[in-house]
């Protein structure tokens, strides 16, 4: 008979960081490129301006910043992680994954399992509860989830309807084994039907396309009611919830889903589009890691975090935020 190895109850986020590259592009910069203004950005997107990686700042090197970031704010060392999973849609490499190589820029040495997760928007609640449902089952004690992109890499920037969305960034939690459950299960599922929806093939020349109002559609009918499931498997109603990080994919998307929700406005991580762009994989721990550190995120108490996009796939679930 097959053994298993001991299995906890569950894991707790113990450290959050994020990292943006310096290169601000704003929308009067984007007006010198495509056809496109200020005015006409921000009416659709509320976007004023986003970050963008040099040549050399990778995929990678970004995750590796973020993850440097989670894991000073935790005060672990890069060896005291077993596990490392990597979430991004943008990475040009294969092999080595992404996972691998961000260890390896961060001169891991303890033989660590690496995993890369593309589930593109919603990538970083998939990621998180893959290394959730490890550390459960007794496969890993502690873990770095990563959601890093460079948008910049497979975006057209003659089509003024994408390029004006996108922006690069990382953003990383360190979770651990844990005798009380600090990340509560996910929702997660798909639209196949809607597979089109969100696009990044060879034979576009990899570069990313969207079907924009569908995915308004869907986000405006479909997202309170997984929200609302997200909570209630989690043993918690609304009014428990102290933090929403849904992804940043456009300001007006974002803010009639927290009006369907009825959450008050400084419960909600909405803003950080205006000033980030969409960053797919890395929106919801980028943001959440900026609030985190600027003090706006109270300790201990639980929050809630969704994505959506490509796949067309969507995830969510309740953690709790880390004592201070």
């Amino acid at each position: 008979m097959l053994k298993t190895a001991p299995a906890v109850a569950g894991s707790r986020i113990v450290g959050i960081g994020h990292f943006q590259p310096e290169k601000v592009l704003t929308n009067f910069d984007l007006a010198t490129i495509v056809d496109t203004n200020d005015e006409w950005i921000r009416q659709r997107t509320g976007i004023v301006e986003r970050h963008i990686a040099s040549a050399e700042e990778t995929v990678p090197v970004m995750a590796a910043a973020a993850a440097r970031h989670a894991l000073a704010d935790a005060g672990l060392g890069v060896d005291d992680i077993d596990l490392w999973v990597v979430t991004s849609t943008s990475a040009l490499d294969h092999s080595p994954n992404m996972a691998g190589r961000a260890a390896a820029i961060l001169g891991a040495t303890n033989s660590p399992a690496i995993v890369d997760v593309n589930v593109a928007c919603s990538g970083f609640e998939h990621a998180l509860a893959i290394a959730d449902n490890a550390i459960r089952a007794g496969s890993a004690t502690r873990a770095v989830v990563i959601g890093a992109e460079k948008l910049s890499d497979i975006t057209d920037w003659t089509d003024r309807t994408t390029c004006v969305l996108i922006a690069d960034g990382a953003g990383a939690f360190v979770i651990e084994a844990s005798d009380e459950v600090g990340i509560g299960p996910v929702v997660w599922g798909s639209e196949t039907e809607m597979e089109r929806a969100v696009v990044v093939e060879r034979s576009n020349g990899n570069k990313f396309t969207q079907d924009g109002r569908m995915i308004l559609r869907w986000a405006l009918s479909k997202s309170a009611d997984i929200v609302r499931s997200a909570v209630a498997t989690a043993g918690l109603d609304m009014a428990d919830i102290k933090v929403f990080v849904p992804h940043q994919a456009n300001l007006r998307i974002i803010e009639p889903i927290v009006g369907q929700l009825g959450f008050e406005d400084d419960t909600v991580i909405v803003t950080d589009i205006v000033v980030s762009g969409n960053t797919s994989a890395a929106s919801v721990p980028l943001g959440f890691s900026k609030w985190w550190h600027e003090g706006r995120i109270p300790a201990g108490a639980p929050a809630l975090l969704f994505g959506f996009g490509g796949g067309f796939a969507w995830a969510g679930q309740v953690v709790m935020t880390p004592s201070r």
